[in-house]
């Protein structure tokens, strides 16, 4: 009975790790996932980093890129402490494996070492034949005839135990082992990923102090820049006002009531599902781009080298690669191509009562009235003079603004 004690308790210490090793898997497999993604991340902010540096003098796109590869460059550090905290884990509970295992072998060598002595008493045919015939009666000669056997049979037991301990306990020492080359190579990588990341602080202070004394230049940038929104603002919202109008005259046409409010467009059965399933599928919905990071987040926002300098922005900038194509994020109809000093051209999209504006566009490749499909493209993104290719997309609910990032999928 102790001997089947000890084998469970074996395979209570070897299997019961695997079912905790299960959820370890999981959480592994989705540090894998990051790994992948800041790996991506890194190769397409250093691409359009390469870019922006084409040109001599310093750019607010290539800070924008430095800034992107930088928090990418921390999530990287991030995952890999992570990961060593993952191993740490394994570590720990693998020496407590082996030393459980350890104590086990040794008691079963002991115990083993106990049957040998006390067999060895009797090893000899004359004992047995004594102990047997020394029997009262045949039930008990019987009785003493099994007591030998199983006694023979524990002792096979007992070795079998023995080297199964043993094969338990090199594996474990062999996991052992490669869990500590796996943590060591990790700090080593992380001390690597820590270097470039200094070294990208060091690149990002370098481009703001030459920024600082372009001063001039970009307090001008910044004024053309606000009046650029402007004109774009009151575009989009005459042409909202113009939708709500149109929506309504084409209800009372049909002998249907318009809304009720004056801001607000009125849907048909067909446009009120379009409506709907945009607004359901808010935060999964497709980014205008295929590749790139957001470059200006919505809403108002220090400037980046202007010291009490406040800059709005009525939806994001999303920096991408040179020949990037600019695409509808939801399926809709074009209610208007037009163009804007400073946002170049511009396309907007209505879903319902939601709208989706696309600036800073080079080329367009879609009309007033088309309808368009997920992903379709509608046009190529405008590279300016400093190498910095940037969309600028808003979100709009009939006449209010929307932070675009909370509706599109999280990178």
């Amino acid at each position: 009975m102790k001997a089947l004690y000890k084998l469970v308790l074996l395979l209570l210490i070897v299997v019961v790790p695997f079912a905790a090793d299960a959820q370890k898997k999981k959480s592994k497999a989705q540090l894998e996932r990051e790994k992948k993604e800041n790996l991506t991340r890194i190769k397409e902010a250093s691409r359009i980093l390469k870019q922006t540096k084409a040109q001599k003098e310093a750019t607010l796109g290539q800070l924008n890129a430095i800034k992107e590869k930088i928090t990418v460059q921390k999530g990287v550090i991030s995952n890999i402490s992570r990961e060593i905290n993952y191993i740490e884990s394994d570590v720990e509970e693998t020496e407590g494996i082996v030393g459980s295992l350890q104590a086990d072998l040794e008691q079963l060598k002991a115990e083993y070492a106990d049957m040998i002595y006390a067999a060895s008493k009797t090893s000899s045919n004359y004992n047995k034949l004594m102990f047997l015939f020394a029997s009262d009666n045949f039930n008990q000669l019987v009785m003493r005839m099994r007591y030998l056997q199983q006694y023979s049979e524990a002792r096979q037991k007992q070795v079998e135990m023995i080297n199964k301990v043993q094969a338990a306990l090199t594996g474990q020492l062999t996991v052992l082992e490669q869990k500590k080359r796996e943590k060591k190579n990790l700090l080593t990588i992380q001390l690597t990923e820590t270097k470039n990341l200094q070294t990208l602080k060091t690149q990002q202070d370098s481009v703001v102090q030459r920024l600082s004394k372009q001063e001039q230049n970009l307090q001008k940038e910044v004024a053309q820049r606000q009046q650029s929104v402007r004109k774009l603002d009151n575009l989009i919202a005459d042409i909202v006002r113009e939708e709500i109008a149109r929506a309504a005259r084409a209800a009372r046409a049909a002998g249907t009531k318009p809304s009720g409010s004056t801001n607000k467009v009125t849907l048909t059965p067909e446009t009120a599902l379009i409506s709907s399933s945009f607004a359901g599928n808010k935060g999964r919905l497709a980014w205008p781009v295929e590749r790139g990071f957001i470059s200006q987040r919505f809403g108002r926002h220090n400037h980046p080298v202007l010291k009490g300098v406040v800059v709005e922005n009525r939806g994001i900038d999303i920096q991408t690669s040179q020949g990037a194509s600019a695409r509808a994020i939801f399926e809709g109809k074009v209610v208007t191509v037009a163009s804007v000093p400073g946002m170049n051209n511009i396309v907007m999209v209505q879903h319902g009562e939601y709208f989706t504006v696309y600036a800073k566009l080079k080329t367009v490749s879609v009309e007033t009235g088309q309808t368009v499909k997920l992903k379709q493209s509608i046009g190529t993104v405008y590279t300016n003079a400093d190498g910095t290719t940037e969309l600028q997309f808003q979100v709009w609910k009939n006449s209010t603004t929307m932070n675009p990032q909370t509706w599109i999928s999280p990178k």
